[in-house]
């Protein structure tokens, strides 16, 4: 076997067994499904998340008990792009969903809920609070269950703030003041005034808890789900399983991780598309805790500002914000910009961020150029192609020069005989002579392999990915292809097979018959290699390989097809110039010829 075919095979293999390795320990994750409705335990409206005991030494321990309080009125919340009240029990912001997200592709599914209040299931919300400090007790100041005034028929919309009060009936009268902005950032200004005769201490805090993990969640090796946190500098992404290895507490009796953060920093919870955030001001120095309390099964993360010392006639007030929306690039990286340091980092960008930072940033300005996402994945193999096409052009050109020196090294196995020694010192000396790397012909599939997999992480975790249409039944680039050999891809009058079932691994659709086709007609650049073992792995490669990327997202298999196709394109022009005419008809027809039967048959 010469030193060609080794490498050929050598290229094949690796590139098999990767994505088989791929594919093997991190499958295509289901589908995403509606949420379920119906409603099974839910918690009292009392058990609500822990008071952020690190805040003072003064907080002893957990919230005390409270009976069901009656249900409390609401605040609705109306912008162009969230729905949604706020509670005056405890103030709390926990209901929320976003207009411009559906559950399903289906335009009559109900919009995304993102937050939801106590006594519904996953119950999620963000909540604010004081802290007591010395000489104040937990109820003379507001907390989960506090019953906050406000203006009757008030709503939150961009232009209108909404103003909660509470006066503790002992001198100190607390308000808070909630904004929102035209996308999914509010802003909570808490502020105390001291007319009791003394000296305060108490510290503000903000709170967000989620009652059990989301029914959703991937639980998929390539996207982090769970805390999501910046410190100084310092990113942390823990799972939520990871939570409940956290240190006890044993001033509240759950598992707690603090950190301490000098001057930038936020905290919270992201899903795969969503996400929850508080965020000081920059520049602010805060306590950072996670929290999972087991008995309640509440995953918690707090926000705790320096304690502030009010006299008597003084008042003091402090604002933080909270994030609660889609994690959009565009619309993250301009909060990133006004001030919030390391923010689109909550965009899960992997180990390799190198290269799927750039990879996206490209892959959105094409969508955002051409309005189609599908077309830009295109561009963006096109654009790849040619980044990368002066290694792919030495590599096109030395394979091209060895199939010049076929001749050659048949001469010289001719010579050499059984001699494999003197056979492989030949070689070496005409590859030396001819100035020709045998080795060059892997460089494709090597440079390939990075891109593939940084593509896939980018189209999996991106939201612009989610439910982005190509054209006719391609309408979710982030699915699997949704047409099915099964059906004669829609022609027959019944579905396709779910995504996860074992059929549709088997049914595949149109684009991995496109991906298998084109891998096909790429092998037809050259003549059917000699040797029967050989053979059979060219024969079978692109038909393993389309039922292996079939259940892939169909963004990815789009790239594909479009890589093979400019692949294809690229070798055969650098062929022709090196003086070598591609036979493709006629390797196509050579490969339906029926194999004379040997002689001992």
């Amino acid at each position: 076997m010469d030193d060609q075919n080794k490498n050929l095979i050598l290229a094949t293999v690796l590139s098999f067994l990767v994505i088989l390795g791929w594919y093997t320990f991190f499958p295509p994750p289901e589908p995403e499904q509606a949420p379920e409705t119906a409603v099974s335990e839910t918690a009292p409206a009392g058990d609500t998340a822990l008071a952020p005991s690190a805040a003072a030494e003064a907080v002893d321990g957990s919230a005390p008990e409270q009976a069901e309080a009656p249900q409390a009125a609401r605040l609705a919340i109306d912008t162009p792009r969230v729905t949604g009240s706020i509670s005056l029990q405890g103030g709390r912001i926990d209901d929320l969903s976003l207009k411009d997200y559906r559950e399903t592709l289906d335009e009559n599914s109900p919009i995304v809920k993102l937050l939801k209040p106590v006594g519904e299931a996953e119950a999620y919300y963000a909540l604010y609070g004081w802290a007591p400090g010395a000489g104040l007790s937990l109820d003379e100041v507001p907390g989960a269950n506090t019953v906050w005034s406000a203006e009757a028929d008030a709503t939150l919309t961009p232009d209108s703030p909404v103003t909660l009060t509470w006066d503790n009936g002992n001198g100190l009268t607390f308000s808070r003041t909630i904004s929102v902005d035209e996308d999914y950032m509010f802003s909570v200004t808490q502020s105390v005034a001291n007319a009791s005769g003394g000296t305060v201490s108490l510290a503000p805090y903000g709170t967000l808890a989620r009652h059990g993990q989301p029914a959703d969640l991937k639980n998929f090796f390539i996207l982090h789900e769970g805390l999501v946190g910046m410190s100084d500098g310092e990113l942390a992404e823990i799972d939520y399983d990871d939570m409940a290895d956290f240190e006890p507490d044993a001033r509240d009796g759950s598992k707690a991780e603090i950190r301490q953060v000098a001057e930038n920093g936020w905290i919270g919870f992201t899903d795969h598309y969503w996400m929850s955030t508080l965020i000081p001001e920059p520049g602010q120095a805060f306590r950072s805790i996670a929290k999972f309390d087991e008995r309640r099964e509440i995953y918690q993360t707090d926000i705790v500002l320096p304690t502030v010392t009010v006299a008597d006639g003084q008042s003091s007030e402090v604002t933080t914000q909270l994030f609660a929306g889609a994690k959009e690039w565009e619309t993250i990286r301009g909060y990133q910009k006004a001030g919030i340091q390391g923010f689109l980092d909550v965009i899960d960008w992997g180990w390799f961020f190198f290269l799927t930072k750039p990879m996206f940033w490209l892959l959105h300005n094409l969508n955002v150029l051409i309005g189609n996402m599908g077309w830009a994945i295109i561009g963006l193999t096109v654009v790849i192609k040619v980044l990368v096409f002066p290694l792919a052009y030495k590599s096109y050109a030395s394979m091209a020069k060895m199939k010049e020196l076929q001749p050659e090294m048949e001469k010289l196995k001719e010579r050499a005989g059984d001699d494999r020694q003197k056979m492989q010192k030949e070689m070496m000396e005409l590859y030396k002579r001819e100035k020709v790397n045998p080795a060059a012909g892997c460089l494709p599939i090597l440079i390939q392999i990075p891109i593939f997999f940084s593509l896939y992480k980018v189209i999996f975790v991106t939201l612009e990915l989610r439910h982005a249409p190509f054209f006719g039944p391609f309408q979710d680039l982030s699915a699997p292809d949704p047409t099915s050999i099964f059906n004669l891809f829609g022609l027959l009058p019944f579905a396709a097979p779910a995504p996860e079932s074992i059929l549709a691994l088997v049914f595949i659709g149109i684009l991995p018959i496109l991906l298998g086709v084109s891998m096909w007609l790429q092998q037809k650049l050259n003549p059917a290699p000699t040797d029967p073992t050989q053979q059979m792995i060219f024969a079978w490669m692109p038909w393993v390989f389309m039922f292996m990327l079939g259940g892939f997202a169909s963004g990815l298999v789009v790239y594909w097809i479009a890589n093979n196709t400019i692949t294809f394109t690229q070798q055969y022009l650098i062929m022709r110039s090196h003086g070598y005419k591609p036979d493709v008809f006629g390797n196509i027809k050579s490969s339906f010829k029926k194999k004379p039967k040997a002689e001992n048959e």
